[in-house]
């Protein structure tokens, strides 16, 4: 065994990465492409889509049907709901999710890229940055996603023209650069010819950078929940005579028996003195981890409580600033009564202001002024993913309401 941290092993191994596009980008192509000529499809799978294809009176295979698996995405030809992929090559593996372009399923892009590492934005080559490209780059950013491509595709059709993409790729890297978009890689391609998906272009010889999944391949991802401050949220208490376990998932950093521990938001401190991981006992654990914590002191710990370590503290409050996608069908207004869970603690809140806006309706990003009944330990989104990220839901019958993004340093 090797001194290399679980994190560290993870984090070059796997890639999670979200796809978007206008429609009539060739997105599901793209990712069909990427999916087929990495030779991630079985081969009932393709004969599947060959059938069909010939059935369509198509000559060659709609490698977009490898992703439209709803019956009602292939026939309408657009994607609604995220599909997720997972495919491998000798270099990474990948998980994939192929999100919708169309404006009324924003709520489902948010769902798809709020837990990826890198998002892949698609753009016609004939008709370049659109308003839904900008939205897309604005969801990217507002979810802190560390890397983004931006995949000219259909340079097939604009006759492989350097100057086409070079024109493209300046305006959106400006916008990028504009919202804080962090990495942004500029790709030109053609899903339905190949071009630079998998294997690199004969057609595009001005191009010196590396294909799609070259790319995907190589991308470093070395800012991982285990690279964050320490949270524990408890999510159950297991007792075992006079001990008590505190049983969980390590939303971020990393935990060691001996390390001084604080309680939210009761305040309390005491130490670890163990660590089991999967029931087996354990010197260390690290994010993404489920495991079971004991410490030296009795202190009263249930569920919803956060356990932390070190000295970057969540902040406590009951004050809660947010970006915010709605996500249902009905409006949120100010005065609303709702519920927030924030990892796993819920507590009840009221919708004190939406930045002026009169109300969030389905699919609608703002900004959002929230007071809890109790105080919760929150971390900044741009900080932690995991612990800056709630939900509000809908106290009456319980149905999702909203996804926020915790932003500590918005003004009052």
């Amino acid at each position: 065994m090797t001194s290399t941290t679980p994190e560290v092993l993870r984090e070059t191994t796997l890639l999670r990465f979200a796809t978007a596009g206008s429609v009539d980008d060739g997105k599901s192509t793209l990712v069909g492409r990427l999916l087929h000529d990495s030779k991630s499809v079985l081969t009932d799978q393709l004969e599947a889509v060959q059938r069909v294809s010939a059935s369509r009176g198509q000559d060659t295979p709609d490698l977009a049907l490898l992703t439209d698996g709803l019956r009602a995405e292939r026939e309408q030809g657009i994607t609604i709901d995220v599909a997720y992929r997972y495919f491998a090559t000798p270099r990474r593996r990948f998980i994939l999710a192929d999100t919708p372009g169309h404006v009324q399923y924003t709520r489902n892009m948010v769902t798809g890229a709020s837990t990826a590492e890198l998002t892949v934005i698609l753009v016609d080559a004939r008709n370049g940055v659109v308003e839904q490209t900008r939205r897309h780059a604005a969801i990217a950013a507002l979810l802190r996603v560390p890397h983004a491509v931006l995949a000219v595709n259909k340079m097939d059709l604009v006759g492989y023209q350097e100057s086409v993409f070079a024109a493209i790729a300046e305006e959106f890297t400006a916008y990028a650069t504009e919202l804080g978009l962090p990495s942004c890689t500029p790709v030109p391609v053609s899903a339905l010819a190949g071009d630079n998906v998998v294997d690199r272009s004969a057609h595009m010889d001005w191009y010196r950078g590396p294909s799609l999944l070259e790319f995907l391949e190589s991308v470093p991802v070395a800012t991982g929940p285990a690279a964050a401050p320490a949270r524990f949220p408890v999510q159950y208490v297991i007792r075992h005579g006079e001990d008590r376990h505190y049983a969980g998932q390590l939303a971020s950093g990393a935990l060691r028996v001996g390390d001084r521990v604080t309680v939210h938001p009761s305040g309390e401190t005491s130490t670890i003195t163990g660590i089991d991981v999967l029931g087996t006992p354990a010197g260390a654990a690290y994010a993404p981890q489920s495991v079971s914590l004991r410490l030296a002191d009795q202190r009263d710990v249930s569920r919803g409580d956060m356990i932390t370590a070190g000295v970057d503290a969540p902040a406590l409050t009951q004050d809660v600033r947010a970006a915010v996608c709605h996500l249902a069908d009905r409006p949120l207004r100010t005065g609303d009564r709702v519920l927030l869970r924030h990892t796993t603690r819920t507590v009840r809140a009221i919708v004190e202001d939406l930045a002026g806006a009169g109300e969030l309706a389905a699919n609608d990003l703002g900004r959002i002024t929230l007071r809890t009944a109790e105080p919760l330990p929150l971390d900044d989104y741009a900080v932690s993913r995991r612990t800056g990220a709630f939900l509000l839901v809908d106290p009456a019958d319980g149905a999702t309401l909203t996804a926020g993004m915790v932003t500590l340093d918005a003004p009052a």
